[in-house]
């Protein structure tokens, strides 16, 4: 019995073994098969290549006779575009909009900036101060800005930013605002800067309306370097110290002279200016020029907090005498933290401050413009005697700051807070004559707000001022500003 279940057993696995063995035959068959198949379909391919040359051959031009005789081998047919040319990748909104080679090429970027609201201050244009501040009810184009910049070769690289406004009339106007170049090469960390540009005076004179954080400039911007700023043609010479921080000295000379130079050989449109009219001025010597230093360094406080600090000054003539100069000091004071967790920038917090104080020399004026001992239309009369004013020359000082902060909560979202302040020291001996100067009134303003950007090339933003005057009263205004711009713009700086 034993010995018949044995025999089954044997009999099973030798079937099996059997069964295993045809298998294996069988795989190794259709291995052998598929890989004949393709040794014959590589042959195809080989064949139909070696047409191919056959036929570049046939098609290529005869070689010019040489006088060698080793027979270079046959050119091969050029490779279709599509093989040599690699494909263009789609532009995107991050590239600028660039014409010409490496060595010699521009970016274009032109920025939009349109404000909309009211006030309710009846002399609107007086109530801001700046050039691109929103001046009138309803709608204001603040800027239109083309922007050229890019290397001009090893040693310049060159910007020119273009403006244009639309006043309250409708009128347009367009102005170069900047159009300068820059060393690239210098030694000793020196750089030069010639042509027309804003002046290294603080932190906001420099920078462009688009980049402000607030619809309008700050009240002591408007009042001590005029509705556009400091900027004029001329010079500047900067130097970065070797020290183990940002450290660096720069030093501009300019002309004097324009609605551009607001306290200094400005005539004012011909209309009187701290009770004096303007006289001309040309420029007889250096010293009738505008020298504008300026100290500039930055600090890592820690890994997530940054501090800037800077001392400006701007000196030169002013057009109330002959001899007569404007002095502007001014001290500025920035401060940022971003989160070591931070994601895009956010979120972020900024502290910035500026303070200035302004020496005007006013030079002694009679507004008996026509000599005839009586008040004439157009001139200005003495309060007391009713007889045209005799105003002697004096020293004016005036006093102004803004401070603000700016809280990036979330991705695209950051809102600020602003505040204002511009008096005067005292009051000038001419004002006891002639009566109050609403250019040296104090005043002050809270400017809150708040900014989307929906990306980096775009931003809308709402925001309310409360204005007090002194001698004209309070007044509330709201206004929205939106931001466009197309192509990468110039990089500002940090």
């Amino acid at each position: 019995m034993a010995q018949a279940q044995d025999s089954n057993i044997t009999e099973k696995f030798e079937q099996q073994l059997k069964q295993m063995q045809e298998n294996f035959e069988k795989q190794q068959r259709e291995m052998r098969e598929n890989f004949e198949r393709m040794l014959r379909e590589q042959q195809k391919q080989i064949e139909a290549l070696k047409k191919q040359v056959e036929a570049g051959k046939t098609n290529a031009p005869a070689a010019a006779p040489t006088n060698t005789t080793a027979e270079l081998p046959p050119t091969p047919p050029p490779l279709p575009l599509a093989a040599t040319a690699p494909a263009t990748p789609p532009w995107s909104p991050e590239q600028p909009l660039r014409l010409g080679s490496a060595q010699n090429f521009i970016n274009l970027s032109f920025d939009t900036l349109v404000a909309a609201g009211g006030s309710t201050a009846n002399d609107i244009d007086k109530l801001q101060l700046g050039g691109h501040d929103p001046k009138q009810r309803g709608f204001t184009v603040q800027n239109l800005e083309a922007v050229f910049d890019g290397k001009v070769d090893p040693y310049f690289r060159g910007q020119a930013n273009i403006v244009l406004q639309i006043d309250p009339h409708g009128d347009t106007t367009i102005e170069a605002e900047e159009a300068y170049l820059e060393t690239m090469s210098l030694p000793w960390n020196l750089q030069v800067k010639a042509g027309q540009f804003f002046s290294e005076f603080g932190r906001m004179n420099p920078s462009h309306p688009h980049t402000w954080d607030f619809v309008d400039q700050p009240l002591v911007m408007g009042r001590f370097l005029g509705e556009d700023g400091l900027r004029s043609a001329g010079a500047r010479l900067s130097w970065l110290a070797p020290t183990p921080f940002y450290s660096e000295l720069f030093l501009t000379i300019a002309n004097s002279q324009g609605g551009t130079a607001f306290s200094f050989r400005n005539n004012h449109d011909d209309m009187s200016y701290l009770g004096r009219l303007s006289m001309d001025r040309g420029v007889k010597s250096l010293g009738d020029m505008l020298f504008v230093p300026r100290y500039a360094a930055s600090f890592n406080l820690s890994d997530s907090q940054t501090l800037v600090a800077g001392a400006s000054g701007a000196f030169g003539p002013n057009s109330s005498g002959q001899n007569t100069d404007t002095q502007i000091y001014g001290a500025d004071l920035f401060w940022k933290w971003k989160s070591p967790h931070q994601h895009a920038g956010f979120p972020f917090v900024t502290w910035q401050t500026e303070a200035m104080l302004r020496k005007y020399e006013a030079g002694a004026f009679n507004w008996d413009l026509n000599g005839n001992g009586i008040t004439d239309p157009g001139e200005r009369a003495d309060l007391a005697t009713g007889l045209p004013a005799k105003l002697p020359g004096e020293t004016l000082t005036d006093l102004g700051l803004y401070s603000q902060i700016a809280y990036g909560f979330r991705k695209g979202w950051v809102a600020a807070l602003r505040g204002d302040y511009v008096f005067p020291d005292q009051r000038g001996i001419y004002e006891n004559i002639i009566g109050t100067d609403p250019d040296r009134a104090m005043r002050w303003r809270v400017s809150p707000n708040i900014t989307w950007y929906p990306s980096e090339f775009s931003k809308i933003r709402l925001q309310y001022n409360f204005d007090h005057r002194n001698g004209i009263g309070d007044d509330h205004s709201v206004w929205v500003q939106f931001e466009f711009l197309l192509g990468s713009h110039a990089a500002h700086k940090f």
